[in-house]
């Protein structure tokens, strides 16, 4: 009898026990922006420049500073590739792209022998309803009875181009077919189009006017009214329905654009429990506040179209900016490949007020997202204290940063500072994981995203289910207790074609690691290849804040950037490489590895 009352007593305690710590999972709101410099934030200028402004000049973020007062700030995470999607992918893989396999936008599908589940769907398996609302970026594609479908890793997920169809949004790109019930001869693609505040569609297309003569001169009146200034090639004449929107004003007030509606949908689905309910033609479930959430919210701000609401507008067109300077001597220094990709984005050639414009305007546009940022913080803190949960936000500011002509350009796709230099911030209820106030100087990641949040949802991340993670839970580098980074890495293919960097406090090196784009073959073409072949670029980030100056054959740095070249390819080409052959349909799954310096990812590199 007493060993059967022993036995019910712990059956119980261990019931009882695992409520309690089911209980202390905290709830998680991870928030992405998209393109976004982190001088855009003053707590950041001040914690690197010592300064609240940018150089360029006046900013504002009065939410994102409020973040930082009540958490911990990790001042030095570099993003791992500097194009949307293959950032993405490693903030929800937690894995660097040579070891995914993703490094440009291509689709990819989940059967490969080398893929991992998702950060959203591991956090499903640790008892989380997951939801998102707004830009992903995660291409993942799945293969079903021989055929390739989407994949969707969020349990619930808001997609924002339902949403921009149903009206939810201020602009759009995407295929169109018809224009007021009638279908186009053909079809509009990449079409930039308003949608005016009682919900009406403004056309910006010369074909559409074309096949429509009732509608001729609607593309230049509509660029007029909203001041649209696109990006435009030096060496082309300028047309007035093409080129990346860079500068012009919101067709809705603020918070009735695409990431206004992001917020309120946000804040909708944590006040609406336990039932179904509709955003536009989309059904979702409320949520259940019997179970711990992950929510990701992905902002589309600043990011192309640069479309700030007019109030923000007008109150950052009081403001001069230092454009930053370029010239052909630092042109002409530079690596080929990020040559390729300043004269993809070039914009010395605009004129001092249009330069003037749409600097404003970008920043105008950060300040407009920072007022967002700090209502779904809001909302997401209030849903947990009201319910007495714990909860955990991660800001990740960008993923990755934007040019503003630096370097002559207006885009991101380089390894330089401006490009991949992404401050997150982790807010959390329990102050020893996450103090508040604390600055962390230590390098981090963007692999350390998914770590962090798998060991606040419980997650044992030394087992051998989670060995595939290449990131660090940042709680442990916020208390000291985790290895320290000599050096950061990254490699992406997108427009400068398949480029790796390294980087120290001091300096930055990167080079260009294959021949070309075809998977599986010259793997490690690098290690043989001539110096000069490698395109190499490095800069002394200490004395040349800016990354001006090549260094690369200066006969005075060879030692450096030697010791740096040799560390970089045995990492992101002889450390457990993944290429994979995906196709254009993403249903190769011929994984192709390179292993012949296991082990050399090991944070160390010392230089003389």
């Amino acid at each position: 009898m007493k060993k059967t009352v022993v036995i019910l007593l712990a059956f119980l305690a261990c019931q009882l026990f695992g409520k309690i710590a089911e209980a202390q999972q905290p709830n998680v709101l991870y928030i992405l922006t998209d393109d976004h410099r982190y001088d855009a934030v003053r707590a950041f200028n001040q914690m690197l420049h010592g300064r609240d402004m940018s150089e360029l000049g006046y900013v504002e973020s009065p939410q994102t500073d409020w973040l930082t007062k009540m958490g911990t700030t990790f001042i030095n995470t570099y993003c791992q590739a500097q194009g949307c999607a293959p950032s993405r992918a490693s903030l929800h893989y937690g894995r660097y792209p040579f070891r995914s396999g993703v490094y440009e936008f291509e689709y990819h599908n989940n059967n490969a022998q080398h893929c991992q589940p998702t950060l959203p769907e591991q956090m499903a398996d640790l008892g989380y309803q997951t939801f998102h609302v707004g830009k992903l970026g995660v291409r993942i594609k799945t293969v079903k009875n021989g055929k390739v479908q989407p994949h969707q890793i969020y349990q619930t997920d808001i997609k924002f181009k339902t949403m921009h169809k149903d009206g939810f949004t201020a602009w759009g790109k995407d295929w169109i077919y018809e224009v007021d019930g009638k279908k186009l001869e053909k079809p509009l693609s990449n079409t930039d189009f308003f949608v005016t505040p009682d919900g009406k569609f403004q056309y910006n297309s010369l074909q559409l006017e074309k096949e429509r003569p009732e509608l001729a001169g609607i593309t230049e009146k509509n660029a007029k009214k909203y001041d649209i200034l696109r990006h435009y090639n030096q060496k082309k004449p300028r047309k007035i329905d093409s080129g990346m929107i860079i500068s012009g004003v919101s067709s809705r007030p603020a918070g009735e654009n695409r990431d206004g509606f992001y917020t309120s949908v946000l804040a909708d689905y944590l006040n609406t429990e336990n039932k179904p309910y509709t955003i536009g033609s989309q059904t979702v479930d409320g949520v259940n506040p019997s179970k711990p959430i992950f929510i990701h919210l992905g902002y589309d701000f600043p990011h192309t179209p640069v479309l700030p609401p007019a109030d923000y507008r007008v109150r950052f067109q009081k403001h001069k900016y230092k454009v930053p300077e370029y010239s052909q001597k630092e042109f002409d220094a530079m690596a080929k490949q990020m040559q390729k990709q300043v004269e993809a984005g070039f914009s010395d050639h605009y004129t001092d007020e249009e330069k003037q414009k749409f600097i404003q305007d970008y920043y105008a546009f950060c300040a407009y997202g920072d007022d967002l940022v700090g209502k779904a913080a809001d909302a997401f803190i209030e849903y947990s204290e009201k319910h007495k949960q714990e909860w955990m936000i991660i800001y990740v500011h960008g993923d990755h940063g934007w040019k503003l002509n630096d370097h002559g350009s207006v885009s991101k796709f380089t390894p330089w500072d401006v490009d991949c230099h992404n401050p997150i911030v982790v807010v959390s209820s329990d102050k020893k994981r996450f103090p508040a106030g604390k600055v962390v100087t230590n390098f981090t990641e963007f692999v350390d995203v998914a770590p962090t949040a798998l060991a606040a949802g419980g997650a044992n991340l030394k087992s051998e289910k989670f060995d595939y993670l290449d990131g660090l839970d940042l709680a442990k580098v916020a208390s000291g207790k985790a290895p320290v980074r000599d050096y950061v890495i990254g490699e992406s293919h997108a427009v400068t074609g398949p480029r790796a960097f390294i980087r120290t406090k001091e300096y930055v090196f990167s080079m260009q690691t294959r021949p070309d784009k075809t998977r599986g073959k010259n793997m490690d073409w690098a290690r043989n290849a001539p110096y000069k072949d490698l395109d190499p670029a490095l800069y002394h980030f200490s004395q040349d804040p800016n990354e001006v100056n090549n260094l690369a054959f200066n006969e005075e740095y060879q030692k450096v950037a030697q010791a740096m070249k040799e560390k970089l390819i045995n990492i992101v080409l002889g450390d457990n490489r993944v290429e994979v052959g995906w196709g254009k349909k993403a249903d190769g799954t011929q994984v192709y590895r390179s292993n012949f310096a296991p082990g050399a990812h090991d944070y160390k590199l010392e230089l003389d």
